[in-house]
């Protein structure tokens, strides 16, 4: 399952930390984001649960950039 989400980031260097965070989230099978139209697509692994996943993944984000938000 893939899902689209908007977030909020101050530059595109932060926007790559959250990448590298989202990817390394277990649940997420594939994480991209687009520093110029503030969304990340993510990928989940099968039989994750996106609203369970999601949470984890701003955790991680935001042990690199403490600012940043993902709206789900």
């Amino acid at each position: 399952m893939k899902k689209s989400y908007k977030i909020e980031v101050d530059c595109a260097n932060c926007a790559n930390k959250m990448e590298q965070a989202a990817n390394a989230t277990p649940g997420v099978k594939s994480a991209v984001v687009n520093f110029m139209t503030l969304k990340m697509s993510v990928e989940f692994e099968e039989g994750a649960d996106p609203k369970a996943v999601m949470p984890l993944v701003l955790a991680n984000c935001r042990k690199v950039e403490d600012d940043c938000e993902i709206f789900f």
